[in-house]
């Protein structure tokens, strides 16, 4: 099995600080010929779904100290921030029609129907033999190293914080009122990461200049409310980029002010990499 065959690539530092990990289960982009040719959507479209290049602008905390873990199966395959049972019966043959919640109604299950702008993924729905097969291949060895490093961290450090890495579209902040912010901090308003924790993420963002907004319009899915424990000491918050300031949306590639964006986000994460479950840096507390 080669290294792009492998559905999750965890990176360690030489030495854990403090229980970070920094996570990417939406940046993969390597599409298997049996998925492409179920699809009647070419590559460049089927590629809108994903938080593109975002695992380029983590890559650099296993050298600040944290640990990194990164899916390689596309959004469009299997959605690794969804719940193994939000299943769409407009996808998968056999599936109950019980009560669905707002994303799998919209087309967005752990078997996702569409991609950005509604357009459909697949020409007809899949076995459910098939939506089993996904989940078993790519979402649940995703999950079990995550569960997993999550358990190192706590026994470790007695904590563990998961900054969850995603990007939006543009013109998903369209409806908002007043300057629209660069980045979305979900913590489902305080259920999944205690407010120190927040707060010191929030800092680390706005150090660079960014403007960042809580809780709308996301306010964190399904690896927030699974994972996030601050009574126990686990911290889970999702970091939504607006995906303008970094690349082309329509070729899905970076952009001239990519390297800038990356060596301001590199700041941010490198300072994050250190956070202690009070909302300080290493270098924060020796400084006191």
């Amino acid at each position: 099995m080669t290294e792009s065959d492998l559905p999750v690539l965890i990176e360690r530092p030489d030495r854990w600080v403090s229980g970070v990990i920094f996570g990417s289960p939406h940046s993969g982009c390597i599409y298997p010929d049996w998925f492409l040719e179920g699809t009647k959507l070419p590559p460049e479209t089927l590629r809108s779904s994903e938080d593109a290049f975002v695992d380029r602008l983590i890559s650099g905390a296993p050298s600040f100290g944290a640990v990194t873990i990164r899916a390689q199966v596309p959004r469009a395959i299997v959605d690794l921030n969804r719940a193994p049972d939000e299943i769409d019966p407009l996808v998968v043959r056999g599936v109950p029609r019980h009560p669905l919640n707002q994303r799998t109604l919209a087309g967005l299950g752990v078997i996702p129907r569409v991609v950005s702008q509604g357009r459909a993924i697949l020409e007809r729905p899949i076995e459910r033999a098939e939506a089993e097969r996904r989940i078993n291949a790519y979402w649940r060895p995703y999950h079990q190293a995550l569960a997993a490093l999550i358990a190192e961290a706590r026994a470790r450090f007695g904590q563990a914080i998961l900054i969850d890495m995603h990007s939006m579209p543009h013109d998903a902040l369209n409806h908002l009122h007043g300057p629209r912010p660069d980045m979305v901090l979900g913590n489902r308003h305080g259920l999944s990461a205690a407010a120190r924790v927040s707060d010191a993420i929030v800092a680390a963002i706005e150090s660079e200049g960014w403007r960042i907004r809580r809780n709308s319009p996301f306010a964190g899915a399904y690896i927030c409310s699974a994972y996030g424990r601050p009574g126990q000491n686990v911290h889970v918050v999702q970091l939504e980029i607006n995906r303008s300031l970094y690349m082309d949306e329509a070729s899905i590639a970076p952009h001239a002010g990519f390297d800038d964006f990356a060596l301001r986000i590199g700041r941010a994460v490198r300072r994050l990499a250190v956070l202690d479950a009070r909302g300080q840096s290493e270098a924060g507390i020796a400084a006191e």
